[in-house]
């Protein structure tokens, strides 16, 4: 199947990043813009109470649920920002090698963020995204 997503990495910049540091779309694509994926339950209460990982592998779970309906999935994913309730490395890191390893090979620009609180209670990830598809 082919895909709308291209990934750029970079020959010059560092190659510790562990994502590509640019992706592109053709004219044409529909691009889809996702709210933050959190980790909430079916009955709205939060996942994970105190687990960064586990918030995170809640909330990849959720962004996969809203890609497949609007008709991506992960692999349509042409970027994200996580967002991660902490002031600690280790917490952002946490979270970043779920997120990471949902995604595979397709290692899409991300931006990972420590941000003071988040919207739910006992929220600690939230995973922005957005995808681009070409329609059939």
């Amino acid at each position: 199947m082919e895909r709308a997503v291209s990934l750029i990495r970079s020959a010059t910049l560092s190659d510790v990043a562990e994502y590509a540091y640019a992706a592109t779309a053709p004219a044409g694509a529909r691009l889809i813009f996702l709210a933050g994926a959190c980790p909430l339950n079916d009955d709205g209460s939060t996942a994970a109470v105190g687990d960064y990982a586990g918030q995170a592998a809640k909330a990849v779970e959720n962004l996969k649920v809203a890609l497949g309906d609007a008709g991506a999935d992960l692999e349509d994913v042409i970027s994200t920002r996580v967002l991660v309730a902490t002031t600690r490395q280790d917490d952002l890191v946490a979270a970043w090698e779920v997120v990471r390893d949902a995604f595979g090979p397709h290692d899409v620009p991300s931006t990972l963020m420590g941000v003071t609180v988040l919207g739910y209670d006992d929220q600690l990830v939230e995973i922005e995204a957005v995808a681009a598809v070409l329609d059939a």
